[in-house]
């Protein structure tokens, strides 16, 4: 069933849409599935590992690990908070076909510790992923947080899913003087070409008593940025794509690249930055996969930001922010 609600400044009563004018069209589409130039992939890559984070981070700390993909567990406050969960061999409707992983998750999910929050960016399949939702159901029966128009399309895969669906700059309470607020993204939706931009996308803002943190989900430049730098000051830490950007002439209306994502660290005037949604899938993009890392160094020389400020980490591997 499709999201009803009131009429806004991204609502037309049918279809949500950007703060900014975005061009998506089938044409350029299939031009680019057409004129694709993919740039070189491993078939498999084995990882170093890491520690296992703690069951729980009760200090004013903040312990963030990176999973995979888009998927970091972000620790602080006694609570445990995944961003868009991604467990799956492939990002696709098709268990057998479409973006392939390259390497293991950086955690099995069943050695995560128990998960009280999932919050869930958009729809698309790199981000909603319905088989590791059931299972983190089974694992600890997180909270599903997500946009406008996604709990249907949970419990149209199962009736154990559902979610809490919050609109942007909706915020909700939660335990510990802990507060989630769904931001502004510039991107899209849909699960198939009859469901273009029927749920709600964005980014999501985690305030404790003592950080608060910002997790984009996927986005294009876009004058959110200094929107939610507005509502939100000194942000402890930003987390921000650098992956699946090539071509820009048909990417730049929906993922930043690497430098990019530094102009948004600097926008939201983050004291951290973590780069992710890289190195996971093949080809969501046509970049190779080292180009993202290698783009990201030319670009903190360019900037003149160093490794301390905006970091990215491997797969299991965390990062404790005082």
């Amino acid at each position: 069933m499709a999201y009803q609600g009131p009429i806004s400044d991204h609502f037309d009563g049918k279809q949500f849409y950007n703060l900014e004018k975005t061009t998506k069209t089938v044409r350029n589409f299939l031009k680019w599935q057409f004129q694709r130039k993919l740039g070189p992939w491993p078939n498999w890559i084995d990882l170093p590992s890491f520690p296992l984070p703690p069951q729980k981070v009760d200090t004013d700390e903040l312990l963030v690990t990176f999973i995979n993909h888009a998927t970091v567990l972000i620790q602080t406050a006694g609570l445990n908070i995944l961003t868009d969960p991604i467990w799956s061999k492939r990002c696709s409707p098709i268990s057998w076909l479409g973006p392939k992983r390259v390497h293991n998750p950086g955690i099995a999910l069943a050695d995560l510790p128990p998960i009280d929050i999932a919050l869930i960016s958009h729809d698309h399949y790199d981000h909603l992923d319905i088989p590791t939702l059931k299972k983190l159901q089974q694992h600890s029966k997180p909270k599903f947080i997500a946009g406008l128009g996604i709990n249907p399309v949970l419990q149209a895969n199962g009736r154990e899913l559902s979610s809490t669906d919050l609109d942007w700059w909706q915020e909700l309470t939660l335990a510990n003087g802990v507060k989630i607020t769904f931001v502004p993204a510039r991107h899209w939706s849909a699960r198939s070409p009859l469901n273009s931009n029927t749920t709600l996308w964005g980014g999501f803002v985690i305030s404790t008593p003592h950080h608060k943190v910002y997790y984009s989900g996927d986005t294009a430049m876009g004058r959110h940025f200094q929107l939610i730098q507005q509502h939100f000051e000194e942000l402890s830490l930003a987390i921000l794509p650098i992956g699946a950007y090539e071509p820009r002439w048909f990417m730049d209306n929906a993922h930043i690249n690497p430098e990019e994502a530094l102009i948004a660290y600097q926008t939201l005037n983050a004291r951290y930055g973590l780069g992710v949604h890289h190195n996971t899938f093949a080809h969501l993009a046509d970049e190779a996969y080292d180009q993202p890392l290698s783009d990201l160094s030319l670009a903190k020389e360019k900037l003149k930001l160093s490794s301390k400020q905006f970091r990215t980490l491997l797969p299991g591997e965390s990062w404790l922010i005082s």
